[in-house]
């Protein structure tokens, strides 16, 4: 079965990339002279020893290998260089280049994680150890909420234990902030930089930005309180070309198409202009009177603001014009195998829109943990957090068409040619330059339309471990033995009014206070269109009253509830076979979850003023999770290490909501409805995991890991009979069986992979390459699981979201007496990606593989009166890479997005 367009015959299960093949041979070339090394490092023990102080990139890199080489657990982690300075401007584009890990573009920006091929939605995200809200409709953290510049490191767990509380079932993503006790003296750094980006200005949007940041750390009465304090600003430009197909590619007729003939409704050139602003604010409060016990307070707020308005030149091609005359006609059509490719089509009347939208989202976290320490091994510890996310959001669109006082229609010729690895093209024969010409009035897409939506997600949690003893008969085998606790609170609300956008008064062109610049949308074609500022229209010209009360608006407000409770029991394993240590632990986690939702629904067959519902449903059930981690060490550093557990991701949370579109048949009398189901199970899986791995001390490794997920069931969105038996009272419904669109447990399958990373200073193989570095990593996953999206236009087989069969990191970099440079590629080949619609309903596309380089250049001072200070330029996005889509086949394209290059200037001062 083909999942991608692009697939090609393989003789190998498991073929290597180049990277992937470098990594080997490279890393076999040079073991036997850094074994050399290694070997010859006793015959100098009588010599002085030098301390050489790290700092930089290979300091970050050397503390992520020690995370990953000390880890009872099958880890990936990254480390700040120094304080603010993780070695990304975006914290999701770290993550992206660790191995097993790849990140889906939004908006230009890295902003959701896949890990080992599963979607977001499959793994979970903590800061500090504590589950993080989100403000989408979901659980997935999108991760440019998260300054780089306020966090210290990042811990991937591939492979969960007993006491990992939150995990998913493809990983789990935990973010760190500093403890202030951990630096040895007062540090202060600052971060800033200038940004600017080579698309240029659009409408009222700059092509500048900046980014701050400052930290604070201290330690005070006898080093027994620290403090830690960070804030960072981001104003970021929000631009983009795009051209757009309306979804889905079909076989309709249309005149002057060949029949049979796959063809799509419309297109649209846009040019997107705005501008993303947050600030982040981080605070630890960390007290250790003695050396049993330490208090520790942390918090973590950010406001996050997107305001964006999409410069558009829309044509319908779906033989609706307004009902005017003549009609659509295709002269000539082109076509290649079956497929529209272009042509001219006339008797168009095509629209000049601006699509606004402002988000505001705001995250709030405050977590207050207390460790103490007792005689005989034993400890407690306790966790009390909370942690709140608001999304405000504003949604309105203005629709312009060429009229005049007559309100005469000005039918058009469009030349078109739909492309992939470019934009489309899309030209009208008549002038779109002149606003005076472009009237705001009731056009086949209404005057316009728009969407309030508001989402509160709001998670409470206490957790108690403890830590004691292993009995004195077991001491050979066991460190000790970990049994605790853990209490979530869940709820997630969400309301959606809506509404249409109407003219007061008569139509007529766009007021000239509120015109801002001419867009350019020579890209497609299209040429110059006017812009204008669209919520200064709608509120001084137009009606715009959105409403939650409408019928086929009561479904889309919910509220969930989950209760979860989490007791495990760890054995650590401390051990020896002969030579061979053994470390690692063994345990069972036992989840007990309470999930619920309240909503309304609309029953129309019910008198008025008594049509709005209620409806809640939900279920109770427990999970049994045996986790093991074995970590065999080996001589010459070798480590390898295997690990068996049963895991779980719950459902999405929008999928659990119990709002429903209820309705009743007027010709058959059946009930029927389409909505959430709160009685989900969640995708539980059983996992093997096996790693060899490589350490050159703290400086170099090379690992080798293989995967298997068995995942027992799948979550697809399916029409089944239902029993309605609770809605049908009072109704002229003849039965209480009737279909039932919504998301259903299903049969699962197999996913499995090969991974293979190593990082190395080239210096262990020859003095003459000191300071120079290369890391790397490549993943080939392949799965059986074939998904059903009926509310998705790609098809059927789908394939899972977020999987990428290959993926590639290479990261080199120089860094020697105070200089530093880094050139950075994250490669992927096509995947699934769950894209946000107009309706704010998720769906999924065909997302075209990418191949994104960065580049960083910079000099640190290390002596005299400009110590502490550093200079940095870098680029991202060097080769402009585009973001494209399809629908099920390549040459039926979809999206074609480009974002430009991000230039970013800037110095940072420590002291």
């Amino acid at each position: 079965m083909k999942f991608f367009a692009n697939t090609r015959t393989r003789s190998a299960a498991f073929p290597l990339s180049p990277v992937a093949a470098g990594c080997a041979l490279f890393v076999s070339a040079m073991s036997g002279n850094v074994y050399a090394q290694a070997s010859a490092a006793p015959q100098a023990s009588e010599q002085a020893i030098t301390t050489v102080k790290v700092s930089g990139i290979r300091r970050g890199i050397e503390d992520a290998i020690s995370v990953k080489k000390d880890s009872s657990s099958i880890v990936e982690a990254i480390s700040a260089e120094d304080i603010g300075k993780l070695p990304d401007v975006s914290i999701a584009e770290s993550i992206a280049r660790l191995p097993g890990l790849a990140a889906q573009r939004v908006g230009g920006r890295a902003q959701v994680i896949s890990v080992r091929g599963l979607s977001p939605d499959f793994s979970t995200t903590l800061l500090n150890g504590r589950e993080q809200v989100s403000t989408g409709d979901n659980r997935s953290v999108e991760f440019d909420q998260y300054p780089s510049e306020l966090l210290s490191g990042v811990t991937i767990y591939k492979t969960p234990d007993a006491g990992l509380v939150g995990q998913g079932l493809s990983g789990t993503i935990d973010m760190q902030t500093v403890r202030p006790l951990s630096f040895g003296k007062r540090t202060i750094a600052m971060n800033v930089r200038g940004e600017k980006n080579s698309l240029g200005g659009i409408a009222n949007a700059k092509d500048t930005g900046k980014r701050f940041s400052v930290s604070y750390i201290d330690q005070f009465a006898d080093r027994t309180i620290g403090i830690a304090i960070g804030y960072a600003h981001l104003a970021s430009p929000v631009l983009s070309n795009e051209t757009g197909l309306y979804e889905p590619w079909k076989t309709d007729a249309r005149p002057g198409v060949p029949g049979g003939t796959y063809l799509m409704d419309g297109l649209k050139s846009v040019a997107r202009s705005g501008t993303n602003k947050r600030d982040g604010v981080m605070g630890v409060l960390q007290y250790r009177p003695n050396k049993s016990w330490t208090s520790m307070i942390d918090v973590y707020a950010s406001k996050f603001k997107r305001e964006e308005t999409a410069n558009q030149f829309e044509v319908a091609l779906n033989d609706y014009n307004g009902g005017y005359k003549p009609g659509l006609l295709y002269s000539p059509a082109t076509t290649a195998n079956g497929v529209l490719t272009g042509g001219s089509a006339s008797g168009v009347y095509p629209l000049v829109r601006g699509m606004y939208n402002d988000r505001k989202d705001e995250i709030k976290a405050i977590g207050w943990s207390n460790t103490l320490r007792f005689d005989g091994g034993w400890s407690v510890f306790a966790d009390a957090s909370f942690s709140k996310a608001t999304r405000d959001e504003v949604s309105l669109e203005n629709n312009l068409q060429l009229s005049n006082a007559a309100a005469d229609p000005f039918l058009d010729t469009v030349d078109l040619k739909f492309a992939t690895g470019t934009f489309s093209h899309i030209a009208g024969r008549l002038n779109y330059t002149d606003a005076k010409n472009l009237y705001l009035r009731n056009t086949i897409y209404g005057s316009g339309y728009g969407k309030t939506p508001q989402i509160e997600d709001e998670l409470k949690g206490f957790k108690l471990v403890v830590s004691m003893p292993i009995p004195t008969v077991l001491e050979s085998y066991f460190s000790g033995v970990d049994v605790g606790v853990n209490y979530a609170d869940r709820s997630k609300n969400k309301v959606q009014p809506e509404g249409a956008i109407t003219l007061r008064g008569a139509p007529g062109p766009v007021p000239n206070e509120f015109l801002y610049g001419q867009v350019d949308l020579g890209f497609a074609g299209t040429g110059m269109i006017p812009s204008w500022n669209v919520p200064g229209v709608v509120s001084q010209h137009m009606n715009f009253k959105p409403s939650s009360t409408e019928s086929f608006l009561i479904s889309k407000a919910w509220e969930v509830n989950e209760k979860i409770t989490t007791s495990f029991i760890k054995a650590n394993i401390d051990s020896d076979i002969g030579s061979v240590t053994v470390k690692g632990n063994v345990g069972v986690q036992v989840q007990r979850t309470e999930q619920s939702s309240r909503a309304n629904y609309f029953d129309g067959t019910a008198p008025v003023g008594s049509q709005v519902k209620p409806v809640h449903d939900g279920m109770t059930y427990t999970d049994y999770l045996p986790s093991l981690n074995l970590s065999f060490g080996l001589s010459n550093q070798q480590t390898v290490r295997f690990a068996a557990a049963k895991q779980l991701a719950r459902p999405r949370i929008d999928q659990l909501r119990s709002a429903l579109d209820f309705n009743v048949g007027t010709t058959d009398f059946k009930p029927s409805a389409n909505g959430g189901n709160a009685r989900l199970d969640p995708w539980r899986a059983k996992a093997l995991d096996l790693s060899y791995e490589k350490y050159f001390g703290n400086k170099a490794y090379f690992a080798v890991a293989a995967f298997h997920k068995k995942l027992d069931t799948y979550i697809f969105t399916q029409t089944l009979d239902y029993d309605f038996s609770k809605y049908i009272p009072g109704t002229n419904a003849i039965t209480a069986i009737g279909n039932y669109k919504a998301p259903y447990n299903g049969n699962g399958g197999k996913l499995k992979g090969l991974e293979l990373s190593a990082s190395l200073p080239l210096s262990l193989i020859t003095p003459v390459l000191d300071g120079f570095g290369v890391s790397a990593s490549a993943t080939h996953s392949k799965s059986s699981i074939a998904i059903e999206d009926p509310d998705s236009s790609i098809g059927k087989n789908i394939p899972l979201p977020g999987l990428s069969k290959r993926v590639t990191n290479l990261t080199l970099y120089y860094e020697k007496n105070g200089f530093e440079t880094r050139v950075s590629q994250r490669k992927r080949s096509d995947f699934v990606g769950e894209i946000g619609n107009f309706a704010n309903d998720r769906t999924l596309r065909y997302v075209v593989g990418e191949d994104v380089v960065d580049f960083q250049i910079g000099y640190n001072f290390t002596e005299g009166s400009l110590k502490g200070l550093g200079v940095v330029l870098q680029v991202n996005n060097v080769g402009d890479t585009a973001y494209e889509t399809y629908g099920g086949d390549r040459n039926k394209p979809l999206e074609y997005q480009k974002y430009g290059r991000t230039f970013l200037m800037g110095a940072n001062y420590k002291f």
